[in-house]
């Protein structure tokens, strides 16, 4: 993709829409192989756009979701002992006696088995999602600054291994904690804030085409409606998509505000927000929507 209105179109044909300051961000990321860092509140579209990009580039998506406790083991690289253990027992039966030979078989590549880190090092074009980066320990972090500073890795056993082609990285953090400077300044960054009116409607036309486009102008109405109700956690365009999505499984072309209120679930998780959403005018909203 060779300028940003590019990387925008590609990313556009995927349903995924991007405003000028992110498809610039992405053109930087793509051609200068620098990690992408996105933040913002959960159901923005931060691990869509990782997958908006790996099928405009036509590439594999690796995922890595951090959690609290991960460590290298789980993210890059382990060996699969159960088949070394078969391997050393059929040697032993077959009255292999060499021990150096034994040990360099039982550390071959065929044993072992690459993680996401490791499989995104080594698949070209590949693009890698470190998902939620500050649900991870600073251990973690600090390990993975380091690989990708180099985009290599070096296994004891089998020497270090480098990617010929750095993947494409994007890295996603919901702020739970500040994730440390170091490896946001290695990261081209941008925050994901909510949409506007437009554009929310725009993707939810996008990518739920089906939806009659009343019932579209109304649920992005009452979704912005519920995010200046300060809610403990105000819905993202992922739940937008999905209240959509509900509302036209349930056979309707327009909404009002007793079907808004039974179908609340599919865009609240809390009970305090339930509550809150019950006492709002929903009906206030839809009308000022010419509904």
């Amino acid at each position: 993709m060779d300028d940003p209105e590019q990387v925008g179109a590609r990313l556009a044909e995927t349903g995924y829409l991007v405003d000028e300051g992110l498809a610039v961000t992405c053109f930087l990321a793509l051609r200068l192989h620098r990690p992408l860092f996105c933040e913002g509140d959960a159901g923005v579209g931060k691990t869509a756009l990782a997958a908006a990009l790996a099928e405009a580039l036509g590439a594999p998506l690796i995922r890595l979701q951090c959690h609290e406790g991960i460590d290298a083991s789980q993210a890059l690289y382990d060996w699969d002992f159960p088949r070394q253990l078969l391997h050393l027992r059929a040697a032993e039966a077959a009255g292999v006696q060499d021990a150096d030979r034994l040990e360099s078989e039982l550390y071959d590549r065929r044993f072992l088995i690459a993680r996401p880190l490791l499989l995104a090092l080594q698949q070209h074009p590949s693009v890698l999602l470190v998902d939620e980066i500050d649900r991870a320990d600073d251990e973690f972090e600090a390990f993975l600054l380091e690989l990708l500073s180099e985009y290599s890795v070096t296994i004891p056993e089998l020497g270090t291994l480098r990617a010929e082609v750095p993947p494409v990285v994007v890295l996603t953090s919901n702020r739970t904690r500040e994730v440390h400077d170091a490896l946001k300044r290695r990261c081209l960054y941008h925050w994901f804030d909510h949409p506007s009116f437009a554009r929310e409607l725009a993707i939810v036309r996008s990518r739920l085409p089906q939806v009659s486009a009343r019932l579209a102008e109304q649920v992005t109405a009452l979704v912005q409606a519920l995010r200046g109700a300060d809610l403990v956690k105000p819905p993202g365009v992922a739940e937008t998509l999905d209240w959509a999505e509900a509302l036209d499984a349930l056979g309707v072309s327009e909404v009002d505000a007793e079907l808004a209120v039974a179908t609340l679930g599919s865009v609240l998780k809390y009970r305090e927000d339930t509550e809150r959403a019950r006492g709002l005018d929903l009906s206030a909203v839809l009308a000022a929507r010419g509904g």
